[in-house]
């Protein structure tokens, strides 16, 4: 009990903030290192601020809240964190979980479930579980990827088109019935801004300029809506659909230009304007979705970390991220942040603009915050359009067809099947069910696929043993194979023309045996008849381990084991001659 003890505190101990910071200061951090540091923080900052105000408003919360979580999370992220280059903040893939929880709970509800999320992160952390997002398969990940890419796209819609929807239902198929229903009042003048600003953004790259295209997009539908609105045009901005209020009460529109104020989550009202009792069965409501967010966090941030090591050459600390990310949504909600993770395209944007440190996410944020403070006006003015028209663009990219295409060319039918419903799962229902399911079908198709692998073949023996039957074993004796193997060994020696006496297994391809093998082969010699022999050679240091740990089976008191065949042989050319003695 002592030494449980002494090893669960050491693996705590382990995780430690600070880690990717500590690395490039060890590295050696100058001026031209801090130059590069603003130069990638800058170019970064200005992609964040529109997209975080635009995934703000689809997760269903003012669009000063995504700025929030750029600052706050971004910097207290990257500070704590196990990358260097990871950027943090509001993210697309959040959207899904988020938008249902601010429909049913508010922004109360949405800052309670990412403290708890939070919470579960540093949790995970401890227990140093940033390594099992190995174990999720590529069809699993690109599955739910391309799927919440999908609703992602779905929910953009209203906004891109400008139709009179008043709020959209929760399950998908019944928002692809309100849009249908909705589409005769299309709004022309924002579908004009939405059109444009897609068009600039799809197509800047082909100016090969190095500001990315993000804001020259956003800039060009808002001079397009100003235009339209001048000329007597409705135009939906986010001046025109959001206010908000202060704490001394004043009332404006747009986004507040002051600082983040210190808020209590449990203390703010539902979506009703009810106040929320939070007992154990509203938590308990909550959980689920802070529990998809913490898992979804995990999933992304991980992701996002060993693509930057891919394209940097450099290692990330899984389980410091992880505790990172969680304080990261532990701090934030209190100052109106919402659900925070790294943010693929932003993290790979600071490397390419030559980031070397985490002090890039650090400007990143600091830029957010001075264009909160002296821009507030100016961001009134972008059009919804404007912002669903980048979010349209992120779906795409979250869909990954390419990848998808690249995987069902050079996949069998089981990688293609569990990909496709992986998206079928996560658009109708949600990602967590998507990612369970997904994880299980995978590992029950590999168990069979590893399981056919595993096979015995007949071996040729001496002449002068007429009453031998020699076979091979190939491929792991687990659960899933074991049983058929040894099934189909007992008909091979009971049912033949001629008398067997000894039976050898040759198992030097056998590299695993679990206790379903260990049964199996138990059953087989309880089959056996009672004139009988069996003999294994060449069994591996693994499956030698089971059989002395189960020694206490009294069939396997009774197996023969050698070294090799030749041995083997020998032992029964022995036991020939006692028996004719």
């Amino acid at each position: 009990m002592l030494n449980k003890w002494f090893l669960t505190k050491n693996a705590f101990l382990a995780v430690k903030p600070f880690s990717a910071l500590k690395d490039s200061l060890r590295l050696g951090y100058g001026k031209a290192q801090l130059v590069k540091d603003i130069i990638a923080g800058l170019t970064v900052g200005v992609i964040a601020i529109p997209l975080s105000m635009a995934l703000a408003i689809a997760s269903g919360v003012p669009p000063q809240h995504g700025l929030y979580t750029a600052m706050i999370a971004g910097i207290v992220i990257a500070l704590l964190g196990g990358s260097r280059f990871n950027i943090s903040g509001p993210t697309a893939a959040f959207v899904v979980i988020l938008y249902p929880v601010t429909q049913q709970f508010g922004l109360g509800g949405l800052l309670m479930a990412t403290l708890l999320s939070g919470v579960i992160l540093v949790v995970m952390a401890l227990f140093r579980l940033g390594r099992l997002i190995e174990y999720i398969p590529l069809p699993v990940t690109l599955g739910f990827t391309c799927g919440i890419g999908i609703t992602i796209a779905t929910l953009q819609i209203k906004d891109f088109l400008g139709l009179d929807i008043a709020t959209m239902p929760a399950h998908y198929l019944e928002k692809i019935q309100v849009i249908f229903t909705a589409l005769s009042t299309i709004n022309w003048a924002d579908t004009a801004v939405g059109v444009l600003t897609l068009l600039v953004l799809s197509q800047w790259h082909r100016l090969r300029l190095p500001v990315p295209g993000h804001l020259p997009a956003v800039l060009i539908g808002t001079i397009l809506s100003l235009i339209l609105i001048h000329s007597g045009f409705d135009v939906r901005t986010i001046g025109s659909a959001f206010q908000y209020t202060l704490s001394d009460g004043s009332v404006g529109q747009g986004i507040p230009n002051v600082l983040p104020e210190l808020v209590l989550p449990w203390n703010l009202p539902n979506a009703l304007g009810e106040t929320v009792v939070w007992d154990f069965n509203t938590l308990q409501a909550l959980l689920p979705a802070a529990f998809s967010m913490a898992v979804l966090g995990a999933i992304e941030s991980l992701l996002c970390a060993v693509v930057l090591d891919n394209m940097t050459n450099t290692k990330h600390h899984s389980n410091n991220e992880l505790l990172a990310q969680g304080i990261g949504n532990i701090v934030a909600p209190f100052l109106g942040g919402i659900t925070a993770t790294a943010a693929i395209a932003r993290s790979a944007a600071n490397v390419k603009s030559g980031a070397f440190s985490p002090i890039a996410s650090v400007v990143h944020g600091v830029l957010v915050l001075c264009s909160l403070l002296f821009f507030a006006q100016a961001l009134s003015y972008l059009p919804l359009a404007s912002m669903a028209a980048l979010l349209l663009m992120v779906a795409w990219n979250m869909a990954d067809l390419r990848n998808i295409i690249h995987l069902v060319r050079r996949s069998g039918a089981n990688e293609i099947a569990v990909l496709l419903i992986c998206i079928f799962l996560t658009v109708i229902f949600d990602m967590v069910i998507a990612i369970s399911v997904g994880v299980l079908l995978a590992s029950l198709l590999f168990i069979r696929t590893i399981a056919e692998m595993t096979k015995s073949i007949e071996q040729p023996h001496p002449d002068d043993l007429e009453d031998v039957l020699v076979y091979r074993i190939s491929g792991p004796l687990f659960f899933a194979a074991a049983d058929n193997l040894f099934a189909d060994l007992h008909d091979k020696t009971v049912h033949t023309d001629h008398e067997i006496k000894h039976i050898v297994l040759q198992c030097d391809a056998v590299t695993v045996l679990d206790t379903g093998g260990i049964h199996a082969l138990t059953r087989f010699v309880q089959h056996m008849l009672p004139h009988q022999q069996l003999y294994l050679c060449n069994v591996q240091f693994q499956p030698l381990r089971m059989i002395v740990k189960s020694n206490t089976v009294p069939e396997l008191k009774k197996i023969n084991f050698s070294a090799d065949l030749d041995e083997s042989y020998q032992k029964i050319r022995e036991f020939e001659k006692l028996v004719q003695n």
